[in-house]
């Protein structure tokens, strides 16, 4: 990363966390544009990132540019962009739908791009990313930089196009699932007579601890639900009702809608 300089127009919820994460690499210098121009100056007094005057300005001092504008806006980004862009920059976009293809077609050739889709967790340096690096404009230098970059603040995951609206349905999206999840179990909680406050800290340690025995031991999650399920105890009688009404099977649906929805979005 020595003396590479990563711009991100559009450093809302997302492009922040992902600056935010990547603050204090090794040779990595931070440059930002937002239309709300708090949002810039906060990034400034937090990890020191430097405001550029506009769009045009950053993308001509950045080596990455980071597209962390809407997705309808994507295209229209590029296109202002596209005069101070040349072989030596790479656009990387973390808009959902938009492809390749569009984002090439914006640039007309001028600079490489590549997709990526990642996942709120970013902003505690723990997200997923999935990462396409098929243009074929794209440098293997370029593309090693690019994927250290994301895997300095997270788990990167290389992909083909056909595979994003898949993973977005997983990945990206997931996270609203699990919190969905764990909004119930507080809900469950405090009508058994915990407070809200207890039962938040409860759930929310019940959830990571979970992970982190997933994660750490590798084994698989039927066998680590089989090893908390005691013949004729309370967890069995849990778990036959989340079955009995079909609960695995809803989730299972709304990662599918998800996944359609994906597909219906895709340009």
């Amino acid at each position: 990363m020595k003396n590479t300089v990563l711009g991100c127009i559009g450093c809302g919820n997302m492009g922040g966390a992902i600056m935010r994460g990547l603050a204090g690499v090794e040779g990595l210098q931070l440059a930002g544009f937002n239309r709300s121009a708090p949002k810039v100056e906060a990034l400034r007094d937090e990890i020191g990132l430097e405001p550029a005057p506009d769009a045009v300005a950053l993308a001509r001092r950045a080596d990455i540019i980071l597209l962390g504008v809407k997705p309808d806006q994507i295209c229209d980004v590029i296109g202002q962009v596209r005069p101070v862009l040349d072989a030596g920059k790479v656009l990387v976009s973390i808009a959902a739908g938009v492809s390749l293809e569009a984002m090439r077609s914006a640039a007309q050739g001028a600079a490489p791009v590549v997709r990526v889709m990642p996942n709120t967790p970013a902003m505690v340096g723990r997200g997923i990313y999935g990462m396409c690096l098929d243009d074929p404009a794209l440098s293997a230098e370029a593309a090693t930089a690019v994927r250290n970059l994301f895997a300095a603040i997270g788990k990167v995951i290389v992909l083909p196009e056909q595979k994003f609206e898949a993973f977005t349905a997983v990945a990206g999206c997931g996270p609203a699932y699990v919190f969905h999840m764990m909004e119930a179990v507080i809900e469950a909680a405090v009508t058994v007579g915990f407070t809200r406050q207890q039962a938040t800290e409860m759930v929310t340690e019940l959830f990571s601890g979970s992970c982190a025995l997933a994660e750490q031991t590798g084994i698989h999650p039927s066998l680590l639900r089989e090893m908390v399920t005691s013949p004729a105890g309370t967890t069995i009688a849990g778990t036959n009702h989340l079955d009995r009404t079909a609960v695995r099977g809803h989730i299972i649906d709304a990662v599918l809608a998800a996944y359609e929805k994906g597909l219906a979005m895709r340009r």
